[in-house]
């Protein structure tokens, strides 16, 4: 899991009004909590910091540095304003070493499927996964490689094999699967109409054949 650092400014004042000043002056009130400190840490960080690792699918550890500490955190939560989606507060959560730590996780697929290139549906149920792992465990992503699957297949929970790492979802989730798109499904049932026709049509035929042969008699 990659790392980037911050740069952050302990706050004194707290409250809407301090902190809506702040805002105007590009800096995003955020807090820190977790870790040793019986209480959580107020800080802000200024905006154009923060929204390199905000607006990106990206998961990174976070190195905050406050005054003469450093502390190694996640985002575990983002408070956009209602209207405008502007950040308004983030919450950052401290990692402890050989502590599980909860997160999502992008899924991140590979490969051409089969399925796809026989006209095939992708549909990527899920485009992250919430997993449980210690931070020296925690993965960029959960890479997939669907090269194999084919019309009808999906890869679920149970199909993944990753050690040290725990999935919150019930075993029996699909990830992604392949599915026949509406066209294929169409030209098939067009296909058997033809085939009915076709054989509806060569049993009358036959039946006048008889019917020619009986009159002829």
């Amino acid at each position: 899991m990659k790392s980037v650092s911050l740069n952050g400014i302990a706050r004194v004042n707290l409250g809407k009004k301090y902190s809506k000043e702040m805002r105007k002056n590009g800096q995003i009130p955020c807090v820190i909590y977790g870790g040793s400190q019986e209480s959580p840490i107020h800080i802000c960080i200024n905006f154009n910091e923060l929204r390199k690792v905000i607006y990106t699918p990206n998961i990174y550890k976070l190195n905050i540095s406050v005054d003469s500490k450093s502390y190694e955190t996640i985002i575990r939560d983002i408070q956009f304003h209602p209207v405008n989606d502007e950040i308004i507060h983030v919450d950052f959560l401290q990692l402890e070493v050989g502590k599980l730590v909860s997160l999502e996780i992008p899924v991140k697929l590979t490969g051409n499927s089969i399925g796809v290139l026989n006209g095939g549906k992708l549909n990527l149920v899920m485009r992250k996964l919430t997993i449980k792992a210690i931070p020296d465990n925690i993965p960029d992503n959960i890479e997939l490689d669907i090269a194999k699957l084919k019309i009808g297949q999906s890869i679920r929970i149970n199909d993944l094999n990753l050690e040290h790492i725990e999935f919150a979802h019930p075993s029996t989730l699909v990830i992604v699967a392949i599915k026949t798109a509406r066209a294929v499904v169409e030209e098939e049932e067009e296909e058997a109409a033809e085939g009915t026709e076709e054989g509806e049509a060569g049993e009358k035929t036959a039946e006048e054949g008889e019917k020619k042969s009986e009159g002829d008699k």
